[in-house]
């Protein structure tokens, strides 16, 4: 497997896990009172988002050549990380 493959399972491994926890969020807020809930979708919201976005830069993996891929990891990698951040920015919210 080449680094590339190596790179796209390991993205794809955590957008999986994000998604998992994107819908236990989700069941959660469900369950919240209406101002808690508000305020959790509008944060799932943002989720959704960043995640939609780390999975448009997985794609252009995807799609892209040997050699074009790794001048689309940086970016790849803030998408991720911007999506790391919101996760750890909320989890206090969801618990």
């Amino acid at each position: 497997m080449g680094l590339k493959e190596a790179y796209q399972e390991k993205l794809e491994a955590q957008l999986k896990e994000w998604s998992a926890r994107l819908t236990e969020l989700k069941a959660k807020a469900d369950k919240a009172t209406a101002e808690a809930k508000t305020k959790m979708y509008k944060e799932i919201e943002e989720l959704k988002a960043k995640t939609g976005a780390a999975q448009e830069k997985l794609n252009e993996i995807k799609a892209a050549s040997a050699e074009k891929w790794e001048s689309l990891k940086a970016a790849s990698e803030k998408a991720m990380e911007e999506l790391k951040s919101k996760w750890e920015s909320i989890k206090g919210m969801f618990r």
